[in-house]
């Protein structure tokens, strides 16, 4: 074993009389620690909620939408529902209508969008039928399909009618008079979503091309693609086979502003909470210090042995660098165990109306664990480098003048 490493494993098992210094060197493994651990944890936090949200978004939305620059729509969508599908990573295409409307009960009335869709295209390509909590997509053709929050607001059940009434009317003798038209709940479903659950509902193709007096086109398509993450390059594809009037747009595209803030919000605490390791990185300076003045003798000694600089520079950079190191995997590995424990067995219960998740989830990426060790590592290195600047510089004469 190099002579520095032997020393500095000693300097850190303090003499009797040096109780403070070690007491003060195991606050600082603490304070490191706490930090990585307070770090680990809170990335887990963040990471599950976008994630979170993210899954929630995508059961009810598909992952690429092929619309088209003209007012009537997609027409031939048939055709263009082959091609898209000759794309790669494509793994499912479904037609929809799209429109705002509004619903009518004899408690309450409440705008929405109203999708009309295929149901047997659907279930390839959202999780809608999984959401169902009445009915079943089956049913939709004898009626709609509305999201539990609707149906509470509105007091209706399966079963029960509601009018539908679109504000674009079409002409009478007596005027423009808006399209009414009453159907029976055919089903609920719950997305998990407060947003999605109010203010969505469902019918059938063929319904909304009767009630919007359409022919036979359709608003879009939706895509469902093998992975989520290419679905910004599967999008560009699609667009290159299908050509002009159609355009696409992903799901990241459409759910920009959200992601963005939840990334940004993630970045803020990420270095909001680094000032606990710098608080902790103090705390190293400061231990280092005390042990520099009351080791100067013992430097003297191994200069005037033929100890350099550079070694006695080292001696104390190893033992500021393993408070550091030994403070940042016991962090970690509490940080990581914490994060399991509160995952899987749901700790933290949360209102699913007011947060759109029923429970808060830990997710660890490994790229944020070499992040915060790094980090901390880091910040433990630089903490050291005065002192042991400073013990290296020490006079062996002057230290041992008086002994």
């Amino acid at each position: 074993m190099p002579f520095e490493l032997f020393i500095s494993f000693r300097y850190l098992k303090a003499k009797r009389k040096q109780t403070v210094i070690s007491l003060i060197t195991f606050i600082s493994m603490a304070g490191v620690a706490l930090g990585v651990m307070a770090l680990v944890i809170v990335l887990a936090v963040m990471t599950g909620f976008q994630n979170d949200m993210r899954d929630k978004i995508l059961e009810t939305n598909a992952h690429v939408v092929v619309l088209s620059h003209e007012s009537e729509g997609i027409g031939n969508y048939q055709e263009v529902i082959s091609k898209a599908e000759e794309v790669p990573e494509v793994v499912a295409v479904a037609p929809f209508i799209y429109s705002q409307v509004m619903l009518s009960s004899s408690r309450n009335a409440m705008g929405v969008v109203l999708r009309g869709i295929d149901p047997n295209a659907e279930i390839r390509v959202t999780q809608l039928a999984r959401n169902m909590v009445e009915g079943t997509l089956a049913d939709l053709e004898e009626g709609i399909v509305i999201g539990k929050e609707l149906a509470t607001s509105m007091g209706v059940y399966e079963g029960d009618d509601i009018t539908v009434i679109s504000p674009m009317g079409r002409m009478t003798p007596m005027g423009s008079a808006p399209r009414m038209k009453k159907l029976r709940v055919a089903g609920v479903f719950d997305s998990g979503m407060y947003e999605y659950d109010t203010g969505l509902a469902y019918v059938s193709l063929e319904t909304a091309r009767g009630f919007f007096d359409l022919g036979p086109v359709v608003t879009g398509l939706q895509v469902r693609v093998a992975d989520i993450f290419n679905a910004k390059e599967v999008a560009e594809d699609i667009q290159s086979a299908l050509g002009f009037p159609y355009y696409t747009r992903d799901w990241m595209e459409m759910n920009k502003n959200l992601f963005s803030a939840l990334k940004l919000e993630k970045l803020a605490m990420f270095i909001i909470l680094i000032l606990i390791i710098l608080v902790a990185a103090f705390n190293i300076i400061s231990t280092l210090v005390m042990m520099v003045l009351e080791k100067h003798k013992d430097i003297g000694i191994l200069k005037s042995m033929g100890a350099t600089g550079k070694s006695i520079m080292t001696i104390f950079l190893i033992e500021g660098l393993t408070i550091g190191f030994v403070g940042t995997v016991i962090g970690l590995a509490g940080g990581v165990l914490t994060c399991w424990v509160a995952d899987t067995y749901h700790l933290i219960k949360l209102q699913a109306d007011i947060y759109y998740i029923s429970y808060l989830s830990f997710k660890i990426q490994p790229l944020d664990l070499v992040l915060v060790c790094s980090a901390s590592v880091l910040i433990s290195i630089l903490a050291t480098l005065y002192p042991a600047w400073q013990a290296s510089q020490l006079d062996p004469v002057e230290a041992l003048r008086y002994e």
